[in-house]
């Protein structure tokens, strides 16, 4: 049991010790994915220990010292997305009148069949705004019924799992589609007009980006560079950004990974889940395994009514549903990750070894007037 109880250190250590690399090869960038499930390796660990381990001897205490030093190490990432951490977005004021934004997004699973599912949620929560993520002409098809409600809406049907529609039923202005890293992973970009300016009312017009980047894996891209890029990407283009913003989708990567907190770093953004839990969206089918990759980050004019997953259709991803109201006198209330001159450098670092440019992603008008 001793002899067993070593290797299982050693490996778990090895596996905490890893995604320290800053290699982006899958195999090694896989390992910021499942944190909460290796912290609960980690305290089963520790328990045995304690109960199997001879303490008279000094290797006991180094293998106890190891296995609770990973797991305080894990622990660090996944606590902001707990009830033990302190708000990032506040809660929006009941009494607040101002335009609330709904969004719903789901990555529906190409293969995936059941559409009358998805539009049975759509129906029941009745978002302003959906993006669907895998979604394909046979997809496109299912649901024209939507288009009843949702007047304004961008297609790009793919067989590719890289498909993405955008249906709303706010108005909008500068709308593009790009494949910013890999031909054939889109990205829509647009202004999305929450409020008319109409006698006193402000006009308000939000900047949105919705992304589905591809993740590393060994079916997909050996290393994570395309992943990071578009990400890195789009928070530059974001930088210096005084208007209201909102980004949105499945981001193939986890909310606590280096990746994503540079992204919020360099952007800005605020991610509402920090301090009220993780909302895993994936994998929907197995639950031992699962973590946050759909995501939705804002900028400080919006404050929180609700973020939850909603049931499953299918899919191998949870959709996720976001209210969030405006408040224009909140800039700079809330305040999220703040970047540093290494995290600046890493990110020139990026930009310059893949020859991409912040200035290839669309920036649609952000206003508030």
């Amino acid at each position: 049991m001793q002899a067993t109880l070593c290797i299982l250190t050693i490996l778990l250590a090895v596996l905490t010790l890893l995604p320290l690399s800053r290699a982006r090869v899958w195999w090694v960038r896989i390992w910021d994915f499942p944190r909460s499930q290796l912290a609960v390796l980690l305290g089963l660990l520790w328990l045995a220990q304690a109960i199997w381990l001879d303490f008279s001897s000094a290797g006991a205490w180094l293998l106890v010292a190891v296995a609770g030093a990973c797991l305080a190490y894990q622990m660090w990432w996944i606590l902001p997305y707990t009830r033990l951490w302190r708000h990032e977005v506040r809660w929006a004021d009941a009494e607040d009148v101002g335009p609330r934004l709904r969004l719903l997004a789901a990555n529906v699973l190409t293969p995936n069949r059941n559409a009358p599912a998805l539009l049975e949620l759509v129906a029941q929560h009745r978002p302003q705004v959906l993006v669907t993520l895998e979604t394909d002409a046979w997809w496109q098809q299912q649901l024209q019924p939507l288009e009843r409600d949702y007047p304004y809406r961008v297609a790009c049907p793919l067989d590719n799992l890289y498909g993405i529609h955008l249906y709303s039923q706010l108005p909008l202005d500068d709308v593009d589609i790009r494949f910013l890293v890999e031909d054939d992973v889109p990205s829509i970009h647009a202004s999305v007009l929450l409020q008319p300016g109409e006698g006193s009312r402000p006009e308000v017009r939000v900047r949105m980006h919705f992304l589905h980047p591809a993740p590393p894996s060994p079916t997909e891209n050996d290393e994570s560079t395309e992943r990071d890029v578009e990400l890195v990407m789009v928070a530059k283009s974001l930088e210096g950004e005084t208007g209201p913003v909102v980004v949105a989708g499945d981001l193939n990567d986890v909310a606590w990974s280096p990746t994503t907190r540079l992204f919020r770093k360099i952007s800005g953004l605020l991610d509402p889940r920090v301090g009220r839990g993780m909302v895993n969206t994936f994998h929907a089918r197995f639950w031992p395994a699962r973590w946050p990759l759909d995501h939705v980050f804002h900028s400080d004019h919006f404050e929180l009514i609700q973020m939850r997953r909603l049931p499953s259709f299918g899919s191998d991803h949870f959709p996720v549903m976001i209210e969030l109201q405006y408040h224009p006198s909140n800039p700079h209330q809330q305040e999220g990750l703040q970047a540093n001159a290494q995290d600046r450098e890493e990110v020139a670092e990026l930009l310059d070894e893949q020859n991409a440019s912040p200035s290839d992603v669309p920036e649609p008008t952000a206003q508030q007037r």
